[in-house]
């Protein structure tokens, strides 16, 4: 069956954050955002209440195969129960609430890898309860990338708005790391893959990449540094000969208003919060986190479990509408490019 009418699949994330209600959320919506079939990995009694009625009042039902999603999706929302726990308290993070997130993760992702699901999309996790359970990897990501047989320096985040597409070449790393980190090999890879990914994910087929520089002005020719002339330079020529369509070192302070954003399709950014901060302040409540290099497609919402609001029925499901709309977008793209 292609990938596009296979039912995505989504895991809880940690149950007591927001997770389940933003899924819920999503499925309540499902019509209005022409959402494509999906099904939540978790434990069933996480997306109903104590006396028994889904979250939010919406209708869900327990499957025990990926396949019944599809028939289902329509009139409840499909929970593949694969954990067997007490009830989540919102809220209130476990030990057990953190193994039914990894567990979760890890069935998500041999569905996609086996073909009995369309894509996955990770709801959010906490590592601190995670790291508890005897989880061992940076993030979610990284964990993924493994289960694919893909390294982890070759899965590449990518985040993601409506506006604005960005990839941090470096990323969970002290900003003094940076400077050392930030190779010519890693910006050639780092744009190769942006490439690879705007054709095969978006349809994009000449895409056009900036590239921020590290130091303020870009380094304004040697004065405030020069990362941008000794590594950065001949890196972007050696893409150029390669036939990318690449621009750069720009200066980061001038390349997000609305005008600049306009000439490029992705941005490559040196460091993490140089590429977060745009996309956060502009996609604060409907951007996605989207790995490239992997043989399936995983994406996830680009915003945290907020244990602080868990429960109250106030979260925000946007983003992952957003991711579920992008994971369609990518399979659909994906289908397309690999004929």
């Amino acid at each position: 069956m292609p990938g596009a009418l296979r039912p995505f699949a989504v895991s809880c994330g940690d149950p007591a954050g927001i997770g389940p209600e933003i899924i819920c959320k999503s499925w309540q919506e499902r019509r209005s955002h022409g959402l494509k079939p999906f099904f939540v990995a978790g434990n069933y009694d996480d997306f109903v209440t104590p006396d028994g009625d889904g979250l939010g009042g919406i209708p869900v039902v327990k499957i025990s195969e990926p396949a019944e999603a599809d028939s289902l999706f329509d009139t409840a929302l499909p929970v593949f129960h694969i954990h067997n726990g007490e009830q989540t308290v919102p809220g209130e993070p476990s030990l057990d609430g953190a193994q039914c997130a990894l567990h979760a993760l890890e069935i998500t992702c041999g569905l996609a890898r086996s073909g009995d699901a369309g894509a996955v999309i990770t709801a959010p996790v906490s590592k601190s309860q995670l790291y508890k359970v005897g989880f061992r990897y940076p993030g979610q990501t990284e964990f993924v990338s493994e289960r694919c047989g893909i390294a982890r320096e070759n899965a590449v985040m990518m985040l993601a708005g409506p506006s604005l597409r960005v990839i941090p070449m470096t990323t969970h790393i002290a900003l003094s790391k940076v400077p050392e980190l930030l190779s010519q090999k890693l910006i050639i890879a780092r744009a190769q893959a942006a490439q690879k990914a705007m054709i095969r994910n978006f349809g994009v087929e000449k895409p056009r990449i900036a590239i921020a520089g590290l130091n303020p002005h870009a380094g304004e020719n040697g004065n405030l540094g020069d990362e941008e002339n000794l590594v950065m330079r001949p890196a972007i020529d050696a893409l150029l000969a390669l036939g990318l369509d690449v621009t750069g070192p720009l200066p980061a302070d001038t390349m997000f208003h609305e005008e600049a954003r306009s000439q490029y399709d992705v941005a490559l950014c040196p460091y993490h919060d140089q590429a977060l901060i745009p996309l956060k302040t502009l996609h604060f409540f409907d951007g996605v986190n989207m790995t490239l290099g992997l043989p399936i497609v995983r994406t996830s919402p680009d915003h945290g479990t907020a244990f602080g609001i868990a429960g109250k029925g106030i979260a925000d499901p946007r983003s992952m509408i957003a991711a579920i709309q992008m994971a369609a977008t990518a399979v659909s793209n994906r289908e397309k490019y690999d004929l």
